[in-house]
């Protein structure tokens, strides 16, 4: 079994040091107690911090505890007060966690967290570097680590690495405040495969490397740096069955006992959070006090259990909303309260598990309300841990864990009265429904538990490694390419066919700029002067343009993907019959989404239109695209036109002009010994089917093509052509 890195912020295990003596605890958290299991079961090595300062261990305690930790599968980063002040408390938590979670005026923008952030992902990385084996998967997860997956593919090119964001990615206009937002993109990009709660989340990361870096997608998969990088959405679940036999825990009844003692014969509504803005926790103490304005009557028979967890007490947004907490609970309970009833029961602690199954198993109604939250497991823990009880669940519509629990009230956490009045409807709701619903939630729970959620990240990873080298395997390797140059120096009648945006010359953002360099003109001059070849190359752009750059050289040039055909300086000609008359109908309907799409611009040919949309915003454009398409089609049909797809332009032509078709010209003109062709997008895809299957066909960069090869690079592609011109050899290109 092929072994796994998983690297997270905590190790699942705590280290200390009092008076002298170093102790070892299971770490308390989400990502630590769900992993759990499936770590210990698989081959694995855990990376991350230990939990203490550095500056407490001194050199011998740093030995011995990576060697204790060692037998546990744990490998530690060290981390500093500062590390953890700075990267931690400041950049991980004072930046992303508010932007993402939508509380943009809790964020704060300090240089100094920034490098913290960047030296501590790099912390991480050397540890990564110092344990790696060939073929080792690596597992990186959340927030505080969305740079290490690019900071270690820099050094291990073809590692296998996942990374799992487990809190929400916030739409694009809320990440685009953060001042280094394309570094954690292009961070995160270093990744094999992105892993998410939700689909919305995808949507948001998808539309923010397409608005900020300009990199498009397809189903969810990015073609980047030559590799393919695919997002998935994985809901994490739970360790299902530790909450489903919470009953067989020593001693449960005594405790439930002890609490309904405490309590009386009242409703139980249920809620726990880590104390954090994000989570609603005054929303919810609101909508109680509303509730008990509003229902008098529920006065002395209902009481809220509210559990507080400690968290990032030392961050001062967490230090006034316990301050907030502690005055609204004051407040509530004066108000409604008496002698022998208290509407709120406060704790401000971890409780141990026993307590809080106990809580689980007897509340009538759990209220989970975050303003938002990447999934919450709390809200899972409680349907699982209620057994053959009934209960209700309401839950916000902003946790990601509302996908899956359709049979829980579902509720908008920002209004108090639609928190409170599916309160007063969980209360009354019939005890058979209650049942149906928790049964219909626990029967999805354990199908997708934590261990699943784990191992169908594992095995999707694992499905990526593979078309990675299927990819990879028609990478033109060097005996190949011996064997082309060896057949094109033995061969009397050479044809090259070559693409020239993103094969000649880099794609750009701005088409009329890719001008063809000295080098490119000297390469295709030394091609074309060997008497054995022809050279074409073949081109959506201009005849105008290609004319300019092209016209004085001994090159075959196909404009607008053969709509125009020159042969050798002579005059342009077309290779069939056009028909032009359709323009005067299809302009008004083209300048029309210019006009509605900023950024956008027509490019008109005499036998053609090109309408150019790589400056306009991607997400208007994507629809504008297919709205075109849509009202173009009958068009299109009645007038014998095609409409083509193209790197971020669409193209309205005569139907049957490709750049396969225009290859005929010269393929069956005559027999010949040696065939190259290459080009690297959709649009070359017409050229490569049309071909022998003898042709040496070559794809620029590493994606699904129907070429026979690939090679990763222009520059690669170039140094291939220049070595044939040595040989005094002709190129065809396209």
């Amino acid at each position: 079994m092929q072994r796994l890195l998983l690297i997270s912020n905590r190790l699942p295990i705590t280290v200390e040091k009092k008076k002298g003596t170093l102790s070892y605890t299971k770490s308390v958290g989400g990502l630590a107690t769900g992993l759990d299991s499936f770590y210990r079961s698989y081959n694995c090595s855990w990376i991350g911090w230990p939990g203490t300062y550095s500056e407490r261990f001194n050199e011998n305690d740093t030995q011995q505890i990576t060697e204790s930790l060692l037998d546990q599968k744990c490998s530690p980063v060290f981390l500093s007060k500062n590390d953890i002040d700075n990267y931690y408390y400041g950049f991980s938590n004072r930046t992303i966690w508010p932007l993402f979670h939508y509380f943009p005026l809790y964020a704060v923008y300090q240089k100094e967290h920034w490098k913290s952030y960047v030296e501590v992902n790099k912390k991480f990385r050397d540890a990564v570097l110092g344990i790696y084996e060939k073929n080792d998967f690596i597992w990186i997860h959340d927030y505080q680590l969305m740079l290490l997956p690019n900071l270690i593919r820099e050094h291990i090119p073809d590692a296998n690495i996942g990374f799992f964001l487990h809190i929400p990615f916030p739409s694009m206009e809320i990440f685009r405040l953060i001042p280094w937002r394309k570094e954690l993109l292009a961070g995160m990009l270093g990744a094999d495969l992105i892993g998410f709660h939700t689909y919305d989340y995808i949507r948001h990361f998808l539309n923010s490397i397409r608005r900020l870096l300009g990199i498009e997608h397809k189903l969810s998969q990015i073609i980047y740096q030559n590799r393919i990088i695919r997002t998935d959405v994985f809901p994490m679940g739970i360790e299902y069955e530790h909450f489903a036999n919470i009953k067989n825990i020593p001693d449960l009844n005594k405790e439930e006992k002890h609490i309904k003692k405490s309590i009386g014969n009242r409703k139980i509504i249920l809620s726990i959070d880590r104390l954090d803005y994000t989570k609603g926790i005054l929303q919810r103490l609101e909508a109680f006090d509303w509730l008990l304005d509003k229902n008098p009557q529920l006065k002395g028979k209902v009481t809220m259990v509210l559990v507080e967890v400690p968290s990032r007490t030392g961050v001062d947004s967490y230090r006034m909303l316990k301050k907030r907490s502690d005055e609204l609970i004051g407040r509530i309970n004066g108000k409604h309260g008496t002698i022998e009833w208290a509407p709120i029961l406060n704790f401000y602690r971890v409780l141990p598990f026993k307590t809080l199954a106990a809580f689980y198993h007897l509340a009538d109604v759990a209220v989970i309300t975050p303003l938002r939250d990447g999934m919450n497991l709390v809200a899972k823990e409680y349907v699982a841990a209620k057994g053959d009880n009934n209960g209700v669940l309401v839950l916000s519509e902003m946790a990601g864990a509302a996908r899956e629990m359709a049979e829980a009230i579902i509720v908008n956490p920002n209004s108090i009265e639609d928190i409170a009045n599916a309160i007063k409807e969980a209360l009354e709701m019939d005890p058979q429904e209650q049942i149906s619903r928790i049964k219909n939630m626990q029967n999805r729970l354990k199908r997708y538990d934590v261990n699943r959620w784990a191992h169908d990240f594992m095995l999707r990873l694992k499905q990526i490694e593979h078309s990675r080298e299927m990819l990879k395997s028609k990478i033109l390797s060097s005996e190949e390419r011996n064997t082309l140059e060896l057949n094109y120096a033995d061969s009397r009648k050479n044809l090259f066919l070559l693409d020239y945006d993103g094969t000649l010359v880099p794609f750009s953002r701005k088409p009329r700029h890719a001008v063809p360099d000295d080098d490119l003109i000297q390469l295709l001059n030394d091609l074309c002067a060997d008497p054995r070849n022809t050279v074409a190359i073949i081109s959506g752009r201009d005849c105008e343009s290609l004319q300019k750059w092209f016209g004085d050289l001994e090159l075959n040039i196909f404009a607008e993907h053969g709509v125009w055909f020159k042969e050798k300086r002579q005059d342009w000609r077309t290779l069939e019959p056009q028909q032009k008359e359709w323009k005067d109908e299809v302009r008004p309907i083209l300048e029309m989404y210019v006009d509605r799409t900023p950024g956008s611009f027509l490019e008109e040919k005499e036998y053609s239109f090109s309408w150019h949309y790589r400056n306009s915003d991607p997400e208007l454009a994507l629809i504008r695209v297919r709205e075109l398409k849509d009202t173009l089609i009958h068009l299109t049909t009645n007038l014998n036109l095609g409409v083509m797809d193209g790197n971020e332009v669409l193209e309205i032509k005569n139907a049957g002009i490709n750049k396969g078709a225009a290859a005929k010209a010269l393929l069956f003109k005559e027999k010949w010994d040696f065939v190259l062709a290459a080009g690297d997008d959709i649009t070359d895809e017409d050229l490569f089917t049309s071909l022998p299957d003898t042709t040496y066909s070559i794809k620029i960069g590493l994606s699904p093509s129907s070429a026979r090869y690939s090679i990763e690079s222009i520059n690669d592609f170039r140094n291939l052509l220049s070595s044939l011109s040595l040989n005094r050899t002709e190129i065809t290109a396209f």
